[in-house]
C-alpha cells in the first residue's frame, strides 16, 4: 500500500484547508498586490506549495519532488504547446503583411470597435475555444485586437471575458466528455450516459452567461451609454449564441455546442450590420474620425487603419484563419462523424502517435480515500502526449500551411519561430510552475482538503460547487482538467447531500469556465501575445472581482435549480 492523503492533516477541516490555501494566497498577492511578474510570482507560488506540502501534509520527498517534475512537465505538454503555438500562428499572418488584409476586411465589416469587439472576441474567439481551446483563442484574439488599434491590455482584458461562456464544451466538448469518463462510474451510469446529461445540465447554465457577457465586454470597454447605444448587436449576439447552447447542448452533442453557436453568433450579428448600424461610429481616441464618431478610449489605444488597400480583401482576408479552422475541423473528424470509415478517420491517425506514459516514482504510489473516492483507490499519475492530436501540432501544422500559402519562405517561418519562443519564454516558464502548483497540491491532498471544505456547506451547496469548479480552474487554467479532480468530489458529496449529482457535476463545468480569466497562466499567455509579459497584474486586478461576481451568478442559478427549479435538472 502506498502513502494514504490525509484531508485534515491538523486535525480540521477548516483549519488543514486554510493550511491548504497558502500557495493559492502566496501567488494571488504577488501577482496582484505586490505587483510582480507572473514567473515570480508562480515562482514563490510554488515555493509554498512545497513548504506546505512537505510540512503540513508530511509529504514523502520523493513523491513531492516527482509530483513537481511531472507539473512542470504537463505544463510543457500540452499546455505551454498549444499557447505557443497559438501565438506562432498570428505571429505568421503578421510577418506575412496579411493581417492588413483582416485589419481592413474588419474595418468593412463594420467600423465601430464595439461591434468588432463582439465579432472578434466574443464570437471567434468562441469558434477557435469550440475546436481548440487551451489558452488558443485568448492568445489569438488579443493579439488580433491589439494589432487592430484597441489598447493592448484592453483587448487581452476583453479576450478573457469572452472567454468564460464556451469554455464549458471547448474543444470539442472535451470538459463534459472528462466529467462524464470520471463522473459516471459513481452515479452507475455508462460514461456516455452520463457526458449526455453532464452537457443537458450544462446547457441550461451557461447559456445565461452568454447573454451577460456579450453586454459585460462592451461596458468594459466603452461604458454604459457606449453600450446602450449597440443594444440591438448585443442582444442578437448573445441571444443566438445562447439559444444555440441550449439546443445543441440538450438534444445534438456537446462536441459541437461551441462551433454551432459560435458560427450562428458570428452570422447573426453580420445579418443584423446588414440592415442596421449604430447611431454614431464609436472609435478610440487619437483614431481619424469618421462622420459623427465619438470617441472614449485612452490616447495610447494604437494606430488607425492603414489608408493604403491592402492586395487581399473581403473573404480571401480571412484565409489563414479559415486554414486553421478546417484544419483543426479534419483532426477532430472522427469525434464529429464516429461513423467514418477507417482510412478517412484522421482522428484516429493521429491519435495512435499518442503515448501514455505512467509518471516513475508515482503513479498508483498514492492512495486516495473517501470521500474523494470511494472505495480507496490509488492514485494514477500518467503522462499523455498526445504527440499528432494535440491542439499544439494541429495549430503548428495549420500556421505552416497558412504561412506557405501566405507565399512566406521556409527561412521566414522558421526566423518567426524563434522570434514567438523569445517573445514566449517567460509565458512558457510561468505555465510550467503554475501547473507544478497543481500537481503539488493536488498529490499532497492539499486541493481536495479545500474541495471538501466548500463541499461542508450543506443547504448552500449548490451554490459554493461553482466556486469548487472556479478554484479548479485557477489553479489548472483547464476546465477538462477541473473536472477530472473535482468532477468525482461533486457527484460523491451531492449524494451524500441529497443534491441531484447532475446539478453538482455541471456546477463544476459552469463555475470553473469563470476561473479561466483569472488563472495565471492564461493571464501570462494573453500579455505575452501583445508584448506586455509583465503586466499580468494589471490584468488580474481588471478581471478578478468580475470572475468571482460571474460565479456567484452561477452559484446562485444552481441553488435556484437545486432547491426551486428542480424540473431544470434533466433525467
Amino acid at each position: 500500500m502506498g502513502w494514504v492523503q490525509n484531508y485534515e492533516p491538523i486535525g480540521g477541516l477548516w483549519g488543514s484547508a486554510l493550511l491548504a490555501a497558502v500557495p493559492i494566497a502566496v501567488l494571488l498577492l504577488a501577482l496582484g498586490v505586490a505587483r510582480r511578474s507572473a514567473h515570480l510570482s508562480a515562482g514563490l507560488g510554488l515555493g509554498a506549495a512545497l513548504v506546505v506540502a512537505l510540512g503540513v501534509y508530511r509529504m514523502p520527498v520523493d513523491l513531492m519532488a516527482s509530483s513537481t517534475v511531472l507539473g512542470l512537465v504537463f505544463g510543457l505538454w500540452p499546455i505551454a504547446w498549444i499557447a505557443f503555438n497559438a501565438v506562432y500562428f498570428h505571429n505568421v499572418t503578421v510577418a506575412t503583411g496579411r493581417f492588413e488584409s483582416i485589419r481592413a476586411a474588419l474595418a468593412g465589416f463594420c467600423p465601430d470597435r464595439r461591434i468588432q469587439a463582439l465579432l472578434i472576441a466574443f464570437g471567434f474567439g468562441a469558434l477557435l475555444e469550440g475546436v481548440a481551446g487551451g489558452g488558443s483563442p485568448i492568445a489569438i484574439t488579443a493579439a488580433m485586437m491589439a494589432a487592430l488599434g484597441f489598447q493592448p491590455v484592453k483587448a487581452v482584458v476583453l479576450a478573457l471575458l469572452a472567454n468564460t461562456a464556451p469554455v464549458a464544451f471547448g474543444g470539442l466538448g472535451n470538459p463534459l466528455i472528462v466529467l462524464g469518463t470520471v463522473a459516471g462510474p459513481l452515479m452507475d451510469m455508462e460514461p456516455a450516459t452520463a457526458t449526455e446529461l453532464f452537457s443537458a445540465m450544462t446547457g441550461r447554465q451557461v447559456p445565461l452567461l452568454s447573454l451577460i457577457i456579450p453586454a459585460f465586454m462592451v461596458v468594459v470597454l466603452a461604458g454604459w451609454r457606449r453600450a446602450w447605444e449597440v443594444w440591438p448587436a448585443v442582444l442578437v449576439t448573445g441571444g443566438s449564441f445562447a439559444a444555440m447552447q441550449f439546443v445543441v447542448a440538450n438534444f445534438i452533442s456537446p462536441s459541437l455546442v461551441d462551433v454551432m453557436a459560435a458560427l450562428t453568433a458570428m452570422g447573426a450579428l453580420w445579418l443584423l450590420t446588414r440592415v442596421w448600424r449604430p447611431p454614431s461610429v464609436w472609435r478610440f481616441e487619437g483614431e481619424e474620425k469618421e462622420g459623427s464618431a465619438h470617441s472614449g478610449a485612452t490616447p495610447d489605444a494604437g494606430p488607425a487603419a492603414p489608408t493604403t488597400a491592402p492586395e487581399h480583401t473581403g473573404i480571401r482576408a480571412w484565409t489563414p484563419y479559415l486554414i486553421l479552422v478546417a484544419v483543426i475541423l479534419v483532426s477532430r473528424i472522427g469525434s464529429l462523424f464516429p461513423a467514418l470509415p477507417a482510412w478517412a478517420n484522421v482522428t484516429a491517425w493521429l491519435q495512435s502517435a499518442t503515448l501514455e506514459i505512467p509518471w516513475p516514482g508515482l503513479h498508483e504510489r498514492i492512495v486516495r480515500v473517501a470521500p474523494i473516492t470511494s472505495p480507496d483507490a490509488p492514485y494514477p499519475a500518467v503522462l499523455t502526449l498526445d504527440l499528432l492530436y494535440s491542439a499544439g501540432s494541429v495549430a503548428l501544422v495549420a500556421a505552416v500551411i497558412a504561412g506557405l500559402v501566405m507565399r512566406a519562405t521556409p527561412a521566414v517561418l522558421v526566423r518567426v519561430y524563434w522570434q514567438t519562443f523569445v517573445q514566449m519564454r517567460w509565458a512558457l516558464a510561468t505555465i510550467m510552475m503554475i501547473l507544478a502548483i497543481a500537481h503539488v497540491m493536488n498529490y499532497s491532498g492539499a486541493t481536495s482538503t479545500l474541495g471538501l471544505a466548500l463541499a461542508q456547506t450543506g443547504f448552500l451547496f449548490p451554490f459554493f460547487a461553482a466556486f469548487v469548479g472556479w478554484l479548479g480552474v485557477f489553479l489548472t487554467g483547464s476546465d477538462a482538467s477541473s473536472n477530472s479532480l473535482f468532477g468525482p468530489m461533486q457527484v460523491v458529496s451531492a449524494q451524500q447531500l441529497g443534491v441531484d449529482p447532475v446539478l453538482a457535476g455541471a456546477a463544476n463545468t459552469s463555475g470553473g469556465v469563470m476561473g479561466k480569466m483569472i488563472s495565471p497562466q492564461n493571464l501570462s499567455v494573453g500579455a505575452t501575445a501583445i508584448g506586455q509579459t509583465g503586466r499580468e497584474s494589471a490584468l488580474l486586478r481588471q478581471t478578478f472581482w468580475w470572475s468571482v461576481a460571474l460565479t456567484a451568478v452561477v452559484g446562485l442559478t444552481t441553488l435556484a435549480q437545486a432547491h426551486l427549479f428542480t424540473w431544470m435538472i434533466p433525467g
